[in-house]
């Protein structure tokens, strides 16, 4: 099964989000519907650290436009086995918003699988969504920085430039 998975980054994906759905469940089966974002994201990472999954919080996204760096505009809930990015909702209902937010972190990071998982509702199947993203290749080349205007170097300090990432879409 580890060859399987070396082999196959599908395969990896494949038992990572399987292991996710597992955690998830067994927050909803004790938890309900009803409770904060916040409460069901704790209560999913204590169940995955159980499992022996490695996952980030709350990972910060910058979004590069025209060559220049913002940061802070973005945090994904998190990031499992740095493969599959989870997006913890507690509403109503998944509106097309949280699909295309989810679908936009996975082009950004060039990751293929995510998972948009919501608690507030009676079976957490119904809660259960598997979003894939379809372009899968090497990640872009770097470039070279463009000189940032002057203008935009208020928020810099005096000494330095804006930050920018080496990637930009």
């Amino acid at each position: 099964m580890e060859n399987e998975r070396r082999e196959n980054p599908e395969g990896a994906e494949n038992v990572a989000t399987d292991r996710i759905i597992g955690a998830a469940i067994e927050v909803h089966r004790v938890l309900g519907p009803g409770l904060l974002e916040s409460v069901y994201e704790e209560c999913l990472c204590y169940e995955m650290s159980v499992r022996g999954l490695r996952f980030q919080r709350q990972l910060p996204l910058p979004i590069v436009y025209k060559g220049v760096k913002f940061e802070n505009q973005y945090k994904l809930d998190l990031m499992v086995e740095d493969s599959v990015i989870v997006e913890v909702k507690a509403v109503e209902e998944c509106a097309r918003v949280h699909y295309s937010q989810l679908l936009t972190y996975l082009r950004l990071l060039n990751k293929r699988v995510g998972l948009l998982i919501n608690f507030d509702v009676p079976v957490l199947k119904d809660g259960l969504k598997r979003v894939v993203n379809n372009y899968v290749g090497p990640a872009l080349p770097p470039q070279e920085p463009p000189r940032v205007p002057p203008r935009l170097r208020v928020s810099a300090s005096d000494e330095e430039p804006l930050a920018v990432k080496e990637v930009s879409f």
